[in-house]
C-alpha cells in the first residue's frame, strides 16, 4: 500500500466524500478521529476510524452495476477480517441528507469506541460496616 497512492486518493475525491469528509472532521471534538483514504490491508477505505474499527464506505452508481455487489461482499469480508465492521452510504443520501448519515455514522462510532461502556449496576453492592458500630436502633 503506497501513501503517494493514498494522497492521490484524497486529492481525487468524488463530491459526496468531499461533504461527509467535511462533517465527519467535525467529529474530532467529540473525540472520534476519522481518516480518509485510510489503506486496510489490499484497499484503500474511503475513511476509518481506527478506534473504533469503522470503515465508512461512500458507495456512487459503480456500487451498482453487475458483480458489484459480490466484490462489495468480498473486500467488506476481508476488512472485517481485519477487526472493522464496514457501514456503506449513498452518494444520493450524503448529499440529500448528511444529518441522517452522520447520525448513522455517529451511533456506529459510539457504540464500537473503546471508551462507550453502557452503565451497569452492581447487583449487590458491598456496603462496609460503620466504624462506630451499633447505630440507632
Amino acid at each position: 500500500m503506497s501513501v503517494q497512492r493514498a494522497r492521490q486518493l484524497r486529492k481525487a475525491m468524488s463530491a459526496p466524500e468531499a461533504r461527509l469528509w467535511a462533517a465527519l472532521r467535525q467529529l474530532r471534538a467529540l473525540g472520534h478521529h476519522v481518516r480518509r483514504q485510510v489503506p486496510i490491508g489490499p484497499y484503500y477505505a474511503d475513511f476509518a476510524c481506527h478506534r473504533s474499527k469503522l470503515v465508512i464506505e461512500v458507495d456512487g452508481e459503480t456500487h451498482f452495476v453487475a458483480g458489484a455487489e459480490m466484490r462489495d461482499a468480498a473486500r467488506d469480508a476481508r476488512i472485517a477480517a481485519d477487526g472493522f465492521r464496514v457501514v456503506r452510504v449513498l452518494n444520493s443520501d450524503v448529499m440529500r441528507n448528511l444529518e441522517g448519515v452522520m447520525t448513522k455514522i455517529l451511533l456506529e462510532l459510539d457504540e464500537r469506541s473503546p471508551s462507550y461502556r453502557t452503565p451497569t449496576l452492581d447487583p449487590s453492592p458491598t456496603l462496609d460496616p460503620s466504624p462506630q458500630g451499633g447505630g440507632r436502633r
